[in-house]
């Protein structure tokens, strides 16, 4: 077994009909907002995958990225839109980090 599959262990059939089984209702919810949210709109099914590939990787969410990779590729996206969609993803992280650096130059209290 790999370093990263004992790290993050792979998504399980069963603990996904387990949850299902205790709370239905939400579990229901949750699976028609997420196709409503994900359907083609105003922003294409493609592009959306794409924004939820940059997402996950903000959020470090190991089985996000590995969804939403694999629906953006099914959805058309290239290898090269989806490492776009990545730097995007660090450069907004990177720039975060960045803009707020208003206590660490002692300078709270100003305005922008």
């Amino acid at each position: 077994m790999s370093e990263q599959e004992q790290m993050y262990p792979a998504a399980i059939a069963d603990l996904a009909e387990e949850r299902k089984r205790k709370a239905p209702k939400p579990a229901e919810a949750f699976a028609a907002f997420s196709q409503s949210v994900f359907a083609d709109g105003a922003i294409p099914a493609k592009t959306k995958q794409l924004i939820a590939v940059a997402v996950a990787h903000v959020t470090q969410c190991p089985y996000c990225i590995r969804g939403h990779t694999a629906d953006a590729l099914r959805h058309g996206a290239t290898a090269e839109e989806v490492m776009e969609a990545v730097w995007v993803a660090a450069e907004m992280r990177a720039g975060g980090a960045y803009a707020h650096d208003r206590p660490s130059q002692g300078r709270e209290g100003e305005r922008p």
